[in-house]
């Protein structure tokens, strides 16, 4: 029962994560205007969030590996709580670009942290379903926020918008601290029986968790984090630009953006519920780990091309309806991807592959954000949305190439360094 409780908390702030990293996202056409910035100028903002976001994935997942995923996450959620609700005090493209950055730095922890939990909390057969509901957390969070956000700046204006979604974060802070548990020690204080489960947390603690240099050591580890390199982007075209596209190519109002904009991230919601919710499905009917994933993650590639034909679609609401299909196949991509470091590796490494993992997506997010706002400034959204409707069967062919079967590796402390 308690594991539900635990995931329904990450569930949450993953949810009020992505409401404090979309507000930027759903009020571009009015902040663009306001502080007179141009789509390059947007990109590059959007450039410094993920600049921070990339460094802290690998240096969060450490952390929580280090002190643990409750007191991790406390780190997480305080630092950017604070940035958000600062972003506030913007009244520049630099006071911009630095509170997202520092937002950056906080928000990046919760994904790691996020997979740590899922790791220590649930059995194999149940991590891809737990992993789906905390990933639903971030499809609801990009559902509720257009429209939440964009009446509160008809009602309030931008800047208490920042304020009023920033200050949820500090809301849920004393609900995980009241509630979190390490679920190993628990275990340990009501049932000494448990010998092996304690031998292997002694053993984890005395080699640091799993010595990080070792983990280099592993194709699975590269073909996670290059397959996430490479097919992210397609969730970070969509989360970053996707109602300035509205906005700018489809002639969508703030208003309309608030009624329409919502439904691509319900249909990525529907996504990473049914994604993890199959692949465990199938592992309980008796199907391989490796044989379950894989199905599920090579079905989802072959459907995000379905961005190439949105770009070009005479109607909006055409657009929007193919936009859908990609963002529902990303989140049943991501959830499965997202389960494969505790699939491969032992739990005291999971944070740290979980934040390497997200270190190469935010690598290629980087890059592909980026250019968005040169490309879109010179030429058009087309090609854009065209590249990456290519990503996501890319970046799984790598993936299955890298990785191979997905089993357990030998234990990382035993590989010579």
């Amino acid at each position: 029962m308690m594991r539900w409780v635990i995931v329904g908390l990450v569930f949450l702030v993953t949810l009020i994560n992505y409401l404090d990293r979309l507000t930027i996202s759903v009020l571009a056409p009015v902040i663009t205007r306001d502080l007179g910035l141009t789509n390059f100028e947007f990109g590059t903002i959007a450039t410094w969030f993920l600049l921070a976001y990339t460094v802290s994935q690998a240096l969060s997942g450490r952390l929580y590996d280090r002190i643990g995923t409750r007191l991790g996450f406390a780190v997480s959620v305080t630092i950017w709580s604070l940035a958000a609700m600062a972003t506030a005090a913007a009244r520049s493209f630099f006071s911009l670009s630095f509170f997202r950055f520092i937002l950056g730095l906080g928000e990046a922890g919760n994904w790691p942290g996020a997979a740590k939990a899922v790791a220590e909390w649930f059995p194999v057969r149940e991590r891809a379903f737990g992993m789906a509901i905390f990933n639903s957390g971030a499809a609801l969070g990009a559902v509720v926020a257009p429209p939440l956000i964009v009446y509160l700046q008809l009602h309030y204006g931008w800047q208490s918008t920042f304020l009023m979604t920033g200050f949820l974060g500090l809301l849920w802070l004393p609900l995980w601290l009241g509630l979190y548990r390490n679920p190993v020690i628990l275990s340990e204080a009501k049932d000494l029986k448990s010998r092996n489960l304690r031998s292997f947390a002694v053993s984890a603690a005395q080699d640091d968790g799993h010595r990080f240099s070792t983990l280099l050591h592993h194709r699975q580890l590269w073909g996670i984090v290059l397959a996430r390199f490479i097919t992210d982007p397609t969730w970070w075209l969509y989360i970053t630009w996707l109602p300035k596209y509205l906005n700018d190519a489809r002639g969508f109002s703030l208003a309309k953006i608030g009624l329409f904009a919502w439904i691509p991230y319900l249909a990525a919601d529907v996504g990473s519920l049914s994604g993890g919710w199959l692949s465990g499905y199938l592992i309980a009917r008796g199907w391989s780990v490796d044989r379950a994933r894989k199905v599920v993650i090579a079905g989802a590639a072959l459907l995000m091309p379905a961005g190439i034909f949105a770009v070009r679609a005479q109607r909006a609401m055409t657009a929007l309806a193919l936009m859908c299909v990609v963002l529902f196949a990303f989140q049943v991509w991501i959830n499965n991807v997202q389960t494969l470091p505790s699939d491969f590796f032992p739990q005291a490494a999971v944070g740290s592959v979980a934040g390497l993992g997200g270190m190469g997506a935010g690598i290629g997010s980087m890059i592909f954000i980026f250019a968005t706002g040169w490309v879109v400034d010179h030429f058009s959204y087309t090609p854009v949305f065209t590249a990456a409707g290519l990503l996501g069967p890319l970046g799984t062919l790598l993936l299955f190439l890298l990785s191979g079967r997905i089993v357990p590796v030998q234990r990382i402390s035993e590989v010579p360094a």
